[in-house]
């Protein structure tokens, strides 16, 4: 398979793009998705969800006080 970088992967394998997806190779061509869960229900008055590169992962935390995380009730991938 030759991926959307030019870069040729086997059969049967899989890795992590840099933008945090899982891809896998096969027969039938390559398939990707998210790596990460995205917070959908929480406090968007009060918080704001920030996304960790280095993780694949997202934070929800305090507007106004980054130090302090917000509950989060539901989450999508």
């Amino acid at each position: 398979c030759l991926d959307e970088k030019g870069k040729v992967h086997e059969f049967d394998s899989s890795w992590r793009t840099e933008d945090c997806n899982d891809c896998s190779c096969s027969r039938a061509g390559i398939g990707c998705c998210t790596s990460y869960m995205r917070p959908v229900d929480y406090d968007e008055q009060k918080c704001e969800s920030i996304f960790n590169k280095e993780t694949c992962s997202y934070k929800v935390v305090e507007k106004d006080d980054p130090s302090k995380e917000c509950p989060v009730h539901s989450w999508v991938g």
